[in-house]
């Protein structure tokens, strides 16, 4: 199976949703910038607030994809296998990836601030999964910010990643729309998979900011 496009994803995935749809306690949130389009779809479709996770992982020195932590605009988590790794190399990277978060949420925010989670039931939505490092750490952010529930919903990501993070103890649902043993990477299971910039991002996050006000 082949989802043609994001918007075809997350049309499926409001389906799946629909039982939040106007819930006044739920929110959706995203990982940019990819997850954004997913994200402006459901909100849009389930008459929801949406925002996002500014998260960035902190990549393993001689492996950059591996994540080894996370780091957010005031708050950073590693992973046990960050035990392993100089102090001065996780500070040095946490103050360079915090200096590309403000940038990104001065471009994307202009003026809005990010929303409470506080008490909210929070559904995490990205295009898909495939090692789940940011995923997982974007959850342990959020759950920090003492959310109702936290659901995550995808369209695509391994079976083995997508049981890990069902397991989570803070993680209370997981909707995955296709889990292929055969997973090489996300964009496999779209026929069309274009780059999301930043541009894109800015306008999609004013759409869904408009949207809610009229519907408040």
């Amino acid at each position: 199976m082949k989802f043609r496009n994001r918007t075809e994803a997350a049309l499926l995935l409001s389906k799946k949703l629909k039982k939040y749809s106007n819930d006044e306690h739920a929110i959706i949130v995203t990982i940019p910038r990819g997850g954004l389009p997913i994200g402006h779809t459901i909100a849009k479709q389930l008459h929801l607030p949406l925002d996002l996770v500014l998260s960035k992982k902190i990549g393993h020195p001689y492996n950059k994809e591996y994540a080894i932590g996370a780091v957010t605009l005031n708050d950073r988590i590693l992973s046990d296998d960050a035990q392993t790794i100089t102090q001065e190399y996780i500070d040095e990277e946490t103050n360079r990836i915090r200096a590309v978060l403000i940038e990104r949420h001065k471009k994307y925010y202009i003026t809005d601030k990010t929303q409470s989670l506080k008490n909210k039931i929070v559904i995490l939505v990205d295009d898909g999964v495939a090692t789940g490092h940011t995923l997982i750490s974007c959850i342990k952010l959020i759950e920090k910010q003492s959310p109702s529930q936290i659901i995550v919903a995808l369209p695509v990501g391994p079976p083995s990643v997508i049981k890990k993070i069902n397991d989570l103890p803070s993680v209370n649902e997981t909707l995955c729309l296709i889990k292929p043993n055969d997973f090489f990477a996300v964009g496999q299971f779209y026929e069309e998979f274009e780059q999301v910039d930043d541009s894109e991002v800015v306008k999609l996050l004013k759409d869904a900011n408009n949207f809610s006000k009229i519907n408040t």
